[in-house]
This record gives structure tokens, C-alpha cells and sequence, in this order.
């Protein structure tokens, strides 16, 4: 089993090229279910999900090749033969589960399971069902499986409201009011880029939806969608990753690609810690200058402080000047990267949903363990800016998310390997 070996005290100077967004291409992957035609997807990051999302809708009948020399494009295209996405597949990834509104929309029936991914909570699929059932879905749960059917033989557009503003109910919803007979209006959307991609997308295939952007989607369903060629947005999660990481090591990088407006929370809080923030023609730039001051964050759906980034300001904030208190507001069990920062020398606290960390003046490298994506990468974080060596194992985790960290960290001066 793969491991990531850091020896840490080293600047960081250069550029890394951010991919396209993970979260982006999963639903943009779900949506060739939506058509017959040739869809066609550009700047797709070469991730542990995408190929495990790749082999779900092969599973599906829709054949996702290679398309282009850069080797960052998929044509996806094919009939639907099979409606099950089976346990074997669904359970390696949560985002497995975008494939029930397209294959309702499409076919009429699906059989799901529930699926699996990361450790760090419950994210339970009820508001995805509920929508669903609006649109005139029945749906049973059954031995780990959701079975659903569409009576009607369509969908029908409802008035949803979501009790809260959940990114997959929002992005499934949408995928199978794109094809719902009448009007499909969702209250409370959630409002990251990735949706806003993904609508972009569909209505570039000729879904016909207004209010992107906002908390309130409208989509008139049309009887067919035809292929398209869409260029996913870039990794937001993965460019906040590599500012902490120029944040904790110190230097300078360039984040090529990067769009500042994607990251605005996490630049306000980073901008508050000492850390230079800039946006540069082809990115963003990132400068460590001083020291690194300790500041408060919350995680909140988007536009506020993303919870994919917890865990990497927390490994930031367990070196800073001072003491931040962290609230966790989305997830109920993502302080599980704690214990193992704490092993290497810093000092936090965990109070129910919030973590108290006080900065030290040196983190110490240790053997640790990852639990979860992104507490994997807070890890390497931490080893990059710890005394002696860091070893992280349990790396498959961060191999879901995150395409060759070892290398882009090395070419810009980290001393780490994958052993």
C-alpha cells in the first residue's frame, strides 16, 4: 500500500497547475446518462473517483473513452442498457448516487444503492428521495438499495423546497428536472461553482434553466437533450489546498488556473493570518511573508468558508501565532485528522463541534494515519512545515482527490515522495 514519505522545512517556490474540479466532473459525468448523443468533457482531473464514476455509467451502458491527445478529455456516449448501480461500485464513492435522477428521467426506473465514500458523517440521501418523489418518483429502500420507479413513465416538475441547501439533492434534482415534463422550481439550492457548472453544461445540451447562480433554480423540462462539449471549472478545493500549503511552508506560489472569486472565504481568512492573496492574469498568487497569526473560522455552504478546506487550515493553524477556533457546521464527524496533527506536536482541542487550536513554534514529523480525503492532505500540510520526517499511510484516500500531489509539491521544492 502506497505511502507519502516529507521531509519538512522547505520553501515553496514556483507554480502548479490546478485541475479540473472533482466535484464538477462527477455530476458533468452523470449527466451523459441524460442524452444519446456525444458528450463531450474537457480539462477532467485523472482521479480515483473519475475512473470509479467512469465505471458506473459503463456499468450503465454508456462507454466514457479518451477523446483528444491533452489526456484530460472524455467522450462519453451509448444507450442505457442496465438501471442498477450495484453495491460493489456505489459503495467506493457518495457521488455514485447522481445517477438515480438521470436514470429516473431517462428510463423511468433505477435501482441505486446506498452509497458510501469518506468516514465523516451520515449525508443522508432523504432530501435527494423527497425531491424525487415531488416529481412523481416512487421509491422504496430495500436490502441497501433504492429502488425507484416512475409510474407516469415521466417525471413531473414540482415546487421543491430543500430544508437545507445540499450540493448532490441540488445536482440531482436538476439532472432529472432537465428531462421532467412542465416546470421544476428548487428553493434553498445550494450555490457552489460546481452547480453552476453543471448547469452551464446542461444548458449547453438544451436544458432550458434560469436563477443559476442564486438559491432558487428554475428548470423547464424539455423531451430530449442532445450532446454538447463542456470544459469543467477548476478544482477550487485543490487551489485552496496549495495556498495553505505555500501558507505553511512559506514562499511563493502561483496557482495557475485558479480563480480567485471561487475562494473568496478562505482568501478573507487567509489574508487575516498574514498570508498575501493575489490574483494574477493566468491564477492566483500566494506569498507567505511573516509570520502566520491565528484566526477564527466557521464552514458554511457556499459562498461561505468551505468545509473541504477544515482540515487543511487546521493543519495551518496548528503552527500560527496565537490560538483559532474552528467550527464545523456541515459534517458531525470530521475532526478525525486531530489526533493524528496531535501526534506530531500540535496543541487542539475538540469541544463538540468545535476545535480549539493553539499554535506551536515547530510541528514534529511522526508516522501518522489518513482517515478521510481531506484530512489526508492536512497531514502532508503539517509534514511540510514539521522538524524531521512525516510518513502518511492510508493514501488511497487522497488519491480520490488529489492527482499527483508528490509530484506538483516537489517541483516547486518539497522534499516528498510516494514510497
Amino acid at each position: 500500500m502506497d505511502r507519502i514519505l516529507i521531509r519538512g522545512g522547505r520553501p515553496l517556490e514556483g507554480e502548479i497547475v490546478i485541475g479540473g474540479a472533482k466535484n464538477a466532473a462527477l455530476p458533468l459525468l452523470a449527466a451523459g446518462l441524460l442524452t444519446d448523443e456525444r458528450l463531450l468533457l474537457s480539462n477532467v482531473p485523472a482521479l480515483a473517483d473519475i475512473a470509479t464514476m467512469s465505471e458506473l455509467l459503463a456499468q450503465h451502458g454508456i462507454a466514457v473513452e479518451p477523446a483528444g491527445a491533452d489526456g484530460r478529455s472524455l467522450s462519453l456516449g451509448g444507450a442505457i442498457r442496465s438501471t442498477e448501480a450495484p453495491y460493489d461500485i456505489v459503495r467506493k464513492m457518495r457521488a455514485s448516487v447522481l445517477v438515480l435522477g438521470p436514470l429516473l428521467a431517462r428510463a423511468g426506473e433505477a435501482r441505486v444503492s446506498l452509497p458510501g465514500g469518506c468516514a465523516i458523517g451520515t449525508r443522508p440521501v432523504d432530501l435527494h428521495l423527497k425531491g424525487l418523489e415531488q416529481m412523481g418518483a416512487v421509491i422504496a429502500l430495500e436490502g441497501g438499495y433504492i429502488n425507484a420507479r416512475v409510474p407516469d413513465g415521466r417525471l413531473r416538475g414540482a415546487a421543491i423546497v430543500l430544508a437545507l441547501p445540499s450540493v448532490g439533492a441540488t445536482e440531482n434534482l436538476m439532472l432529472a428536472a432537465s428531462l421532467a415534463e412542465g416546470e421544476t422550481s428548487i428553493a434553498n439550492a445550494a450555490r457552489e461553482p460546481e452547480i453552476t457548472d453543471l448547469a452551464a453544461c446542461l444548458c449547453a445540451m438544451g436544458a432550458r434553466i434560469t436563477g443559476i447562480g442564486t438559491d432558487r433554480l428554475v428548470i423547464e423540462g424539455v423531451p430530449r437533450l442532445h450532446g454538447a462539449a463542456h470544459r469543467i471549472v477548476a478544482d477550487r478545493i485543490e487551489t485552496g489546498t496549495y495556498a495553505c500549503a505555500a501558507a505553511i511552508a512559506g514562499g511563493s506560489l502561483l496557482l495557475r488556473h485558479a480563480r480567485l472569486d471561487h475562494m473568496a472565504a478562505l482568501a478573507r481568512v487567509l489574508h487575516e493570518a498574514g498570508i498575501e492573496v493575489e490574483a494574477e492574469a493566468d491564477g492566483v498568487r500566494i506569498r507567505r511573508r511573516n509570520g502566520l497569526r491565528g484566526v477564527d473560522a466557521m464552514t458554511e455552504p457556499y459562498p461561505g468558508f468551505p468545509t473541504d478546506m477544515q482540515a487543511q487550515f487546521m493543519a495551518l493553524m496548528a503552527v500560527a501565532e496565537g490560538a483559532a477556533m474552528l467550527t464545523e457546521t456541515i459534517f458531525e464527524n470530521r475532526f478525525m485528522h486531530v489526533p493524528e496533527l496531535n501526534r506530531m506536536g500540535a496543541r487542539i482541542n475538540v469541544h463538540g463541534a468545535s476545535a480549539i487550536v493553539r499554535g506551536v513554534a515547530q510541528l514534529s514529523g511522526a508516522p501518522v494515519m489518513a482517515t478521510d480525503l481531506r484530512a489526508s492532505v492536512s497531514l502532508i500540510l503539517a509534514g511540510l512545515a514539521a522538524r524531521g520526517e512525516t510518513m502518511v499511510s492510508r493514501v488511497y484516500h487522497l488519491d480520490r482527490g488529489y492527482e499527483a500531489v508528490e509530484r506538483k509539491l516537489a517541483a516547486c521544492g518539497a522534499d516528498i515522495e510516494r514510497i
